[in-house]
């Protein structure tokens, strides 16, 4: 998968686009095929080290994703592949694909 990442504090220039292996799927979590992912002000103070939530770095900023249902983790009963979905997932949404717990979705 691909992911912008942010490796050191700075603007959304000091971001990186990388190859990445996919995360693997735990209960209750979903792989989605991110087509859309939220850009706000949060995300620039985020990748600054400027706001209070300071995810460990090497990270991809992107609270809010949507896109489709690529893979299902067991024990998910309320979503199938191909379902588009939306969902919030901290940060993570600047990739190609995230995994995301089935409660975070809409």
């Amino acid at each position: 998968m691909r992911a912008l990442l942010s490796e050191t504090p700075g603007g959304p220039e000091s971001l990186k686009m990388v190859e990445l292996p996919s995360r693997p799927l735990g209960k209750g979590q979903v792989r989605v095929a991110v087509r859309a992912a939220g850009v706000n002000f949060p995300d620039t103070l985020i990748i600054q080290d400027k706001y209070q939530f300071k995810p460990t770095r090497p990270f991809a900023p992107g609270h809010e994703i949507a896109g489709d249902i690529t893979e299902v983790g067991e024990g998910v009963g309320d979503y199938k592949v191909g379902d588009r979905v939306i969902g919030m997932v901290g940060h993570g949404g600047y990739a190609s694909e995230a995994v995301v717990d089935e409660g975070s979705l809409l």
